[in-house]
């Protein structure tokens, strides 16, 4: 027996009026004035795929690799989950060049509206010519372009884990989302590139106590790599009574990224430092990847107290920092060579009394 699904806050359709201004807004440039008639072509169909929820509508029958062979897929999904395949069997290749997800959190760079590159990325260039020294691939992922790049998002996580955990599917699959205009997720190409590595480095300020929205929101969408379901047939997409009685039976939570190593270099100017640095590594650890040693883990202020104007200069200064970076891809680096190479962690063969 499942417990009843509770519903009531959804808000439903909105006007076709609303709907209108804001399809419309797109296209408020006046270079657009020309093309009117074509606009309003396109969105009487858009308020038509609006109307019939149209969120998949390419897809096909799933295949044998699924539970029911029969139900239809996202093509985009399908996609998706080919290339986290892939990305898997490439990194578990013994003969393939240890490979580096760099993470570069901050939203700033000097094509928006900051003028100004970020300390993040100079310190995660930095890094990036000592793995590439060991004969590392590095895949340098820069999360400031959700600022900066045409057609770049990172959709927010819909929290389908808190109706039960086979609802949260592997990967997300609640995106793209054709019908609510929710297209270009960013997430379905940043999944594949966290399969492929076999360590990850994240360097990020903090903001307001916390990490920057750019890394919050793919922390978010990266919970279904800690139990999600591979398998979408057997909740029949969204169907939270099946979800529910899935996880009721007993549910697995698998996770896709344990084994891989991490390192993290958090950076502030005047609190919070340590917090996010303690919450970053929960979280990493939380989807079993390993902490590369205490090296590897770095809190510094830059500048403390001191003017934003010239808080590059301050980094410039702060020879010890730039060290610190260095010696935590050192340690990131050592620790990937040990895992490749067959070393267990200590509790590797434990059984967790309390999987979430």
């Amino acid at each position: 027996m499942t417990t009843e699904v509770r519903k009531g806050q959804g808000p439903g359709k909105i006007s076709r009026s609303a709907f209108a201004t804001r399809f419309r807004a797109r296209f408020s440039d006046p270079a657009f004035d020309g093309v009117t008639a074509e606009i309003d072509d396109l969105l009487n169909v858009a308020w038509d795929v609006y109307q019939a929820s149209r969120k998949s509508p390419r897809t096909r029958k799933a295949g044998a690799d699924f539970a029911d062979p029969s139900y239809d897929l996202s093509v985009e999904w399908l996609g998706t989950r080919h290339a986290i395949e892939a990305a898997q069997a490439a990194q578990q290749k013994p003969s393939a060049r240890s490979r580096i997800l760099l993470i570069c959190a901050s939203p700033r760079n000097d094509d928006t509206c900051p003028g100004e590159m970020s300390k993040s990325y100079r310190i995660a260039l930095h890094v990036s010519s000592t793995f590439e020294d060991r004969n590392c691939e590095v895949d340098f992922l820069d999360l400031s372009l959700l600022t900066s790049e045409y057609g770049r998002t990172i959709y927010p996580c819909k929290a389908c884990v808190s109706t039960a955990m086979p609802l949260c599917h592997w990967p997300c699959s609640c995106y793209p989302n054709h019908d609510l205009g929710q297209v270009n997720d960013w997430m379905n190409e940043i999944y594949p590139r966290w399969v492929a590595a076999h360590g990850v480095m994240i360097i990020t300020p903090v903001h307001w106590y916390q990490a920057p929205s750019t890394l919050k929101l793919m922390i978010d969408r990266l919970v279904c790599a800690d139990g999600g379901n591979p398998d979408p047939t057997t909740t029949h997409g969204k169907d939270p009574v099946i979800a529910k009685n899935i996880e009721a039976a007993g549910w697995h939570y698998p996770r896709p990224l344990a084994g891989r190593a991490f390192a993290l270099l958090v950076h502030g100017d005047a609190a919070g430092v340590e917090s996010l640095k303690h919450h970053l590594s929960d979280w990493l650890t939380d989807m079993g990847l390993i902490e590369a040693g205490s090296r590897s883990v770095v809190d510094r202020y830059i500048g403390y107290y001191e003017p934003y104007y010239s808080s590059h200069d301050s980094l410039d200064a702060d020879r010890p920092l730039w060290e610190e970076a260095r010696n935590a891809s050192v340690a990131l680096f050592d620790e990937i060579s040990l895992i490749r190479n067959g070393r267990e962690e200590p509790g590797d063969r434990l059984t967790d009394p309390r999987p979430k």
